[in-house]
């Protein structure tokens, strides 16, 4: 990867990436689809931040929002636990309150059909698409078909008749249902405990989801286009329609701009205009780096809600919410927490040789991202807001976008995901 040397002076761009997540990188390699030039700018290395150090899960099915019917029922219980799956810090509750609202808003009964579509949507297409951009990579075999092992100790609760996975069911997800051996013989190292299991099938999973990244920025470097280092501080429309872009020691004249900065998104069109319920939702991980077992497949520890894949520099367990200020600092006690979990999950783990982790998912109380051109300035297309689902929606959300910067139509109804919805 090649980074153009600090100045100054401005330059002229004809498509400006905000961000280089895997957000930013699959719209990049999309526009470079249809032979459009395209700088990234980012104030830190590609693929560094969630990109990095996700679950690894490829959800091809994934249509089951967060906000659920019912789910305020067990959230004082895991604000509780000093081991739940939710944290607040409690000096940014006050901030924190209307994006909860909206949260339990989201999640009435007969919103979840028109969000469970939107979903599937944008996560379907994952793995193909993931194949297509590595090709002539190397990286081919960082992307992996998989199931997505949902584990229960009581079997009881892995009934195929309740709501979530009623949607999963009605959307034509491949489902089934096993129980002791039949789960031993899957994944021969999970403890004898976990007694039942739901399998969604054709699932893909990541067996490093920040080499992936660093792959499709290789790649876009071969193909012409540029990474700038620096932080964006200011976009300021232009008369013309384009885009002065105030950034770290430099700045930019953009014709048109994909916004794809995570939760910084929400930062930047606040000076526009835009008030967004959009949350730094954090999450951590731990990584056993010589675990002495191994999973065959991405596994969903359903009680703890975190998530456990072997990977390439060993055992990740990642997952947990915290809510936070976007500058706070990390609360590492978040990941320590996967030590004890991943141990009752898999007894014979080594768990000598752990790094953890955190990294700021940006949520919108519905589940679903921004995506489409910003009202009243069509150059500048958004493209952040993923929460949980990022490394599975970004090759689908960098296609629409390139097609959007390209003058194409989308072929799928934005509507779902247009900022209208919060007002």
């Amino acid at each position: 990867m090649t980074e153009r040397a600090e100045s100054k002076q401005e330059m002229e761009i004809p498509c400006l990436v905000i961000g280089a997540g895997i957000v930013g990188l699959c719209t990049a390699i999309s526009l470079q689809e249809r032979g459009i030039p395209v700088t990234l700018i980012d104030p830190e290395p590609p693929a560094e931040a969630a990109s990095y150090g996700n679950a690894g899960v490829l959800s091809t099915w994934s249509c089951v929002p967060q906000s659920m019917p019912g789910v305020w029922k067990s959230v004082p219980k895991w604000l509780l636990d000093p081991d739940g799956p939710a944290k607040i810090r409690w000096t940014h509750l006050p901030s924190l309150l209307p994006w909860i609202i909206a949260f339990l808003r989201a999640g009435r009964i007969e919103r979840i059909p028109a969000i469970a579509d939107a979903m599937l949507a944008l996560n379907q297409p994952t793995i193909e698409l993931y194949r297509r951009h590595l090709q002539g990579t190397g990286k081919e075999h960082l992307v992996r078909d998989s199931n997505y092992v949902f584990v229960y100790r009581d079997p009881a609760k892995a009934n195929l008749d309740a709501l979530e996975w009623r949607i999963r069911d009605e959307r034509g997800t491949p489902l089934e249902r096993i129980e002791n051996g039949a789960l031993r013989d899957l994944e021969p190292d999970i403890s004898e405990d976990y007694r039942a299991a739901i399998l969604v099938k054709g699932q893909g999973r990541a067996t490093d989801p920040g080499a992936i990244g660093k792959a499709l920025a290789e790649k876009i470097t071969r193909q012409g286009g540029q990474f700038l280092r620096g932080k964006v501080r200011r976009l300021i429309p232009q008369d013309n329609g384009c885009f002065h872009v105030e950034a770290d020691n430099r700045s930019l004249a953009a014709a048109k701009v994909v916004l794809a900065a995570g939760p910084w998104s929400a930062t930047l069109l606040k000076p526009l205009g835009f008030r967004l319920p959009l949350e730094a939702e954090r999450g951590y991980h731990m990584i056993f780096a010589d675990p002495d077992v191994a999973l065959n497949n991405s596994v969903m520890v359903t009680d703890s809600k975190f998530v456990a894949s072997s990977m390439d520099m060993g055992l990740r367990c990642a997952g947990t919410a915290e809510f936070a200020k976007l500058d706070a600092p990390p609360d590492y006690r978040r990941a320590e927490v996967f030590k004890r979990q991943a141990k009752r999950l898999l007894p014979k783990l080594n768990t000598e040789t752990t790094d953890v982790w955190m990294g700021q998912r940006p949520s919108f109380p519905d589940s679903l991202p921004a995506l489409g051109p910003l009202p009243g300035l069509e150059n500048l297309t958004m493209a952040f807001g993923h929460g949980h689902l990022g490394m599975t929606a970004a090759p689908m959300t960098g296609r629409i976008a390139a097609a959007l910067v390209a003058g194409e139509p989308p072929n799928l109804d934005l509507t779902p995901y247009s900022l209208e919805r919060f007002q």
